[in-house]
């Protein structure tokens, strides 16, 4: 054969060349990522150290492990062995600083032979553990034959523990993917040592016979006080509660936070600054990664790297659907929320409603999500920072339909129509992801305003719910945040914005700011006569709502004018016989004493009967009717017709409401003027009394609801004492 051959060899690859016949045979013996380990490569000779634990930068104190730790020590106590311990928990929560922890006391305290093994992946842990057998003493020849497949490397490093002269502590650290141990049977149990894994991995059907502690964030002051430990001087313990809030507490993200604090030389931020900084990022892990330098730059050092590890992990068990499941999650907070409302999720091709459960099972196996271990209804937990960070690599194409999916999800939870007096524990559940979910729609500029109206209907009925059921300071706070993350979405006087407005100036009515109610209502209310025109629902609906707080404040007339304007419109457009044309009658029996309460109290029987007849006893409607119809008595001088009337009411709205309601015990303050107005003043005091117990309850002592209640009662009391045969 003649001519020239030309070769180039790759990796562990040789090139032979030779003239005539050659038999060549050659073994080769790979790890999983394919690199040979008898060549004298950094993978074949195993770490530098078993004896020291291969971590970054380690605490110098563990913040609030005391419990956990107590147990860990009774692993590695005189005569433990045979336990395995798994650490589990979502990235970045300390469980490497857990274990490095216990690595110390065990070497320390302990008289423990520690031995630190990293799992992330075949050839680290099966360099890491022959290198294990040759500090217990194993020979070149058994270790080569090991290394070379000629003898099983797992039993090779067993039997050398199993023969150990000193008890030991093992740490398997970063077993994320247990196959890696399970494969070739890394992990056992010896009678002369203890093993301990770290992983983000809790499904139990990994970790047969171990016992599973989950590693948390931290509680408030512990995370702050990270904070303090890692950058003194930089701010205050509360500004570091702050801040250490805004970063869920999770340690990684402390121990980043204050590394970047602690570093910083020209213009040193503090931590007051710090946390303002967070605040204006839509994801804060960009500034977060940024104090990844102080303690080592590689992906398990960074917040965003360290969660896409478990995603990638998931991608290659089969489990690509867990993605857009967590990027669902991401368009809600990462507060508790609901199970029940992934029960419809569907989206489409990328996520069937099939694989929701499997795809949920994976997040949860991977401590991407947990379970709440308490309470009714049953809820997940996803760390609000990888929330954030899911959100900002979610694709832009898929924003839309990720919102469209989460607002008819929440629309689907949220009562179209609550009813009054019914505290529904959901909707504070429900609360914090609507309002998460209208930051999205804030900053993410690829939803369709279809869409973000689908998100603003999901305010509009979580704050008429709250509303409804007499939680007046809840629903002027979420729909005060509303309207200001809407407006600048879908404008100023968007209907829906326009309907949220109304919502404030309600709140603001009933927690007794009238004044101010009486500014926000007027704004609202010109508004909506320029946007829908003056006979629109809407607009008559505001003029009702400002009517009330004018009625309060005095300006009777005007108030009179707004209530006779809704009635006409809403007998013009949905005749009179309608529950909203009746509802605005009935406003205008509650007029104070005076012309124009004589002018219609004469109609307040008629209007009752009314409402029965059209609307049943039970409807709210009806009761309010017969409330408004005894105070319109009461005011216009008939007390003795006005009793009989007034205790029906109360008794009518304990059975539906409840006796703390605010309109219950509006009733009850109406039943003791009556009774007081007919001279039975101890039952008066009585119903007062039960009044001032439940406003303080409700809204405090110093609320002037409650303040015009304890009047009532000092006058009561002087009447009773001016009476024959009272005590003077």
């Amino acid at each position: 054969m003649s001519g020239r051959n030309d070769g180039q060899a790759e990796g562990q690859g040789r090139v032979y060349q030779a003239s005539g016949d050659q038999h060549i045979t050659e073994h080769h013996h790979h790890d999983r990522s394919g690199r040979g380990l008898s060549d004298g490569s950094p993978s074949s000779r195993g770490p530098d150290s078993v004896r020291h634990p291969a971590v970054g930068r380690a605490p110098a104190t563990l913040r609030d492990r005391d419990e956990l730790m107590l147990r860990l020590r009774s692993a590695v106590a005189h005569d433990a062995a045979g336990e395995v311990l798994v650490l589990h928990g979502l990235g970045g929560c300390g469980k490497t600083a857990v274990a490095h922890t216990l690595f110390r006391h065990a070497a320390n305290e302990a008289d423990r032979l520690g031995l630190w093994v990293n799992a992330s992946d075949h050839a680290s842990l099966r360099a890491g553990m022959l290198a294990v057998a040759a500090d217990r003493g194993a020979g070149d020849g058994e270790l080569m034959a090991a290394r070379n497949g000629l003898r099983a490397a797992a039993d090779l490093v067993w039997d050398r523990l199993d023969a150990s002269d000193r008890p030991w502590l093992l740490v398997f650290d970063n077993a994320d993917d247990p196959a890696v141990l399970r494969d070739g049977g890394w992990l056992r149990t010896s009678p002369r040592g203890t093993v301990l894994v770290t992983t983000r991995q809790s499904a139990t059907h990994w970790w047969p016979a171990a016992e599973l502690l989950h590693v948390g964030v931290l509680p408030r002051d512990d995370a702050a006080q990270v904070l303090c430990d890692l950058a003194p001087g930089t701010g205050t313990a509360e500004e570091a509660r702050t801040v250490a809030d805004r970063l869920g507490r999770l340690p990684l993200a402390l121990t980043l936070a204050g590394g970047f604090l602690a570093h910083q030389v020209i213009e040193p931020w503090t931590m007051s600054e710090y946390g303002r900084r967070l605040e204006d990022r839509q994801d804060p892990t960009e500034l977060i990664d940024r104090g990844a330098g102080a303690i080592g730059d590689d992906s398990r050092h960074l917040v965003s790297g360290t969660w896409q590890l478990s995603l990638n992990a998931l991608v290659r068990q089969g489990m690509p659907d867990a993605t857009p499941l967590l990027r669902l999650l991401a368009c809600w907070s990462g507060d508790p929320l609901p199970i029940s409302l992934l029960a419809g999720v569907e989206l489409g091709p990328e996520l069937p409603a099939a694989r929701v459960e499997p795809a949920l099972r994976g997040l949860l196996d991977h401590s991407l999500t947990e379970l709440v271990s308490s309470g009714d209804p049953r809820c997940l937990r996803t760390h609000g920072v990888l929330l954030d960070s899911v959100a900002r690599g979610t694709p832009d194409d898929r924003r839309d339909p990720l919102v469209a999916t989460a607002a008819g999800l929440l629309v689907a939870a949220l009562p179209e129509a609550p009813e009054r007096g019914v505290r529904d524990p959901l909707l504070s559940l429900l609360s914090p992801h609507v309002l998460a979910l209208l930051r999205r729609v804030r900053d993410w500029s690829a939803v369709r305003e279809s869409t973000a109206e689908a998100a603003a209907e999901c305010a509009l009925r979580l704050v008429t719910g709250q509303h409804r059921s007499g939680e007046y300071a809840s629903a002027l706070a979420v729909a005060t945040e509303a309207v200001e993350l809407l407006e600048r979405r879908l404008g100023e006087e968007h209907v829906l914005v326009l309907r949220l407005r109304q919502r404030v100036g309600k709140s603001v009515d009933r927690l007794g700011h009238l004044e101010d109610a009486v500014e926000r209502h007027r704004r609202v209310l010109a508004d909506l006569e320029r946007v829908c025109g003056p006979d629109a629902p809407d607009t008559l609906t505001s003029c009702l709502q400002l009517s009330r707080p004018l009625t309060w404040t005095g300006r009777t007339a005007e108030a009179v004018a707004l209530m006779h304007r809704t009635v006409t419109g809403r007998s013009a457009r949905l005749g009179p016989w309608h529950p909203l044309t009746l509802e605005a009658r009935t406003c205008l029996l509650e007029l104070p004493p005076g012309a124009e309460l004589e002018e219609e109290a004469g109609a307040g029987p008629e209007l009752v009967a009314a409402c029965l007849r059209e609307l049943g006893p039970h409807h709210p409607t009806t009761l309010a009717a017969e409330l408004n119809c005894a105070h319109a008595l009461f005011n216009t001088g008939r007390p003795i017709e006005a009793l009989p009337m007034a205790r029906s009411a109360l008794t009518a709205h304990e059975r539906r409401y409840g006796i703390d309601y605010p309109i219950t015990l509006a009733a009850r303050s109406l039943l003791s003027a009556v009774l007081a107005a007919l001279g039975e003043s101890a039952e008066a005091i009585q119903q007062i009394e039960k009044v001032i117990e439940g406003r303080e309850r409700v809204l405090g002592p110093a609320h002037q609801w409650t303040l015009a209640a304890r009047k009532k009662l000092d006058s009561y009391r002087e009447q009773q004492s001016g009476l024959p045969g009272g005590s003077q």
